[in-house]
């Protein structure tokens, strides 16, 4: 239960940060920001995975944050070019 609040928590940082990086104005409420930083995430953890997996018994990648906020960059630009 705890990891769920955790990950909502980090995931509407992530994506007010994500946000405010890329140009334009968004209008999302708490719900859709929270929503692309969560998304985001697992999309930034899966090319750091690509790029670099993690060595045998490591948690959490190294470059995770960072890749949380490209991750949620890109789903940013791709909900700008759908929507």
């Amino acid at each position: 239960m705890l990891h769920i609040i955790w990950s909502i928590i980090v995931g509407f940082f992530i994506g007010l940060i994500a946000r405010m990086i890329m140009p334009g104005a968004e209008h999302m409420g708490f719900i859709l920001t929270t929503v692309v930083g969560i998304v985001g995430s697992i999309v930034g953890g899966f090319i750091g995975r690509l790029i670099s997996p993690p060595k045998e018994g490591q948690a959490v990648h190294p470059a995770g944050l960072i890749m949380s906020i490209i991750g949620a960059l890109i789903v940013l630009f791709v909900w700008g070019k759908i929507g």
